[in-house]
């Protein structure tokens, strides 16, 4: 039997997928707890009896988006893989922080419900604790950091936990970074990927090579993307 999130995909002009919508961003800016079937109906535009048709209750809803999220998410990480396998870690860590981030600027969603996820527990929230485990395997495995996705070296777990943590705190604490810093959106969004190039590429590919003795390793960001650079041939 088709599942209302399926009917949802098959037709993305239909009420179902209109109100997946909403519910995305109205759990995404309040979670579980702060979120009611009436807001999302009134933010839709339709009656609550219309929102319970489609969707059944509060935690229906709730689960149908943590699953759409986290196959989104786990389809961009697909996409991105695509894009970065074979080349050297550098330039795969470069290509998948912007194209992460892009993602996640776009559905930002998906980095507030996460982090709810972090700070705030409830039984209607378990779902996302079975695809966690499972994301930070997959990016292990294809930033080199362990051979296979089915044993992950704990160390290797915390890196990438490391690195989405945080891509995720730039993402959900946009609105008041922005405000800090006084920064319009384009620029926000620059600096940080600025940022995270800055700080991640050096942390990770610095335990893929080892310098000769008397070297010392700079990291250059350029166009054509971050060099290791041997000061002492300069």
């Amino acid at each position: 039997m088709i599942s209302p999130l399926e009917k949802a995909r098959k037709d993305p002009d239909s009420m179902k997928a209109k109100i997946l919508k909403v519910a995305r961003r109205v759990f995404g800016e309040y979670g579980f707890h702060g979120t009611t079937t009436r807001l999302i109906a009134q933010e839709t535009g339709i009656d609550i009896s219309t929102l319970h048709y489609h969707w059944g209750d509060k935690a229906s809803l709730y689960e149908a988006v943590i699953r759409d999220i986290t196959d989104d998410l786990k389809s961009e990480l697909a996409e991105v893989e695509k894009i970065i396998h074979g080349l050297p870690l550098a330039k795969r860590m470069e290509i998948a922080i912007d194209g992460v981030t892009d993602y996640l600027f776009a559905c930002p969603e998906v980095s507030n419900l996460i982090l709810f996820r972090y700070f705030g527990k409830t039984r209607h929230e378990a779902t996302l604790d079975f695809h966690m485990p499972e994301f930070v395997s997959d990016i292990a495995r294809s930033m080199h950091l362990s051979e296979s996705s089915k044993s992950v070296p704990v160390e290797a777990k915390m890196k990438v936990l490391a690195m989405m943590n945080a891509i995720h705190n730039f993402i959900s604490g946009e609105e008041f970074f922005r405000s800090m810093l006084n920064l319009g959106k384009d620029d926000y969004m620059s600096r940080v990927k600025e940022t995270l190039r800055f700080i991640l590429i050096p942390a990770f590919v610095s335990g893929e090579s080892k310098p000769e003795p008397n070297e010392t390793v700079v990291y250059e960001d350029r166009p054509g993307g971050w060099l290791w650079v041997n000061e002492r041939g300069r």
